[in-house]
């Protein structure tokens, strides 16, 4: 399946990690800067065509800022669920999951595939429907973290919870009515941290599957975080237990 990847991040991460799969480096007429000399450098290492299109021709091609570059290319074989076994397994005691239940808008995907990747999540689960899939926008946002962090979309995501579970990982689901913190978690383990949407949270079946509730303290007078802002957060709290 052919895909477009824009913004200078994404498309110098595709040609890092997947050359073979880029077609053709589509840039603005007239840019010639530093950055983009980078990725026109490896576009010719790998023999890959770059042509000049007008900046409106870049701007009707994709739906966001492209920065002056967009690649053709065809779209990688996304993680499956039957992969997930495999990856907890070999990450062992280290096992670190990012579940996003209900995170439809393409931007906090984005946002929270680029935290897990600095936070080291072996992979970011999230369920088939009423989810963000991962498209060109989300490439963009994540700033290269797409292609390094296995996204698992899953049918069932309860039943996907349960096999965690007999895996030997624990399940924390963020609930802002929860009693207990955070930070009173121990997140040394195997661990997998369930982020609900905005606003309605988890669904009620993620909520019963959880094994434990816990929530991030506020202190001053907003209610709640943008879900991507508090899973950077939650992230790094197992980051820091684990140091």
């Amino acid at each position: 399946m052919k895909e477009q990847i824009f913004g200078l991040h994404a498309v110098t991460t595709a040609l890092q990690r997947r050359p073979a799969s880029v077609s053709e480096i589509l840039v603005m007429e007239g840019r010639r800067d530093k950055r983009l000399a980078a990725v026109l450098a490896l576009a010719q290492r790998h023999g890959i065509l770059v042509r000049e299109c007008s900046r409106k021709a870049l701007d009707e091609m994709v739906d966001g800022r492209h920065q002056g570059v967009v690649a053709q290319a065809e779209a990688p074989a996304q993680a499956h669920e039957k992969d997930l076994p495999g990856l907890v397994a070999e990450a062992g005691g280290r096992a670190l999951l990012l579940v996003l239940d209900g995170v439809t808008d393409p931007h906090n995907l984005g946002a929270c595939l680029r935290s897990a990747d600095a936070a080291g999540v072996t992979a970011v689960i999230a369920p088939k429907d009423n989810s963000a899939s991962l498209n060109a926008t989300v490439r963009k946002v994540a700033c290269g973290a797409a292609e390094a962090v296995p996204f698992v979309q899953v049918t069932n995501l309860a039943r996907c919870l349960r096999q965690l579970q007999e895996a030997g990982v624990w399940t924390v689901g963020l609930a802002g009515e929860a009693t207990q913190s955070l930070y009173d978690c121990d997140l040394r383990g195997p661990v997998a941290l369930i982020m609900g949407a905005e606003g309605a949270g988890m669904r009620r079946l993620t909520r019963e599957q959880c094994d434990y509730l816990a929530h991030l303290p506020m202190a001053g007078e907003v209610s709640s975080l943008n879900v991507s802002v508090a899973t950077g957060v939650c992230l790094f709290e197992a980051v820091r237990q684990r140091l």
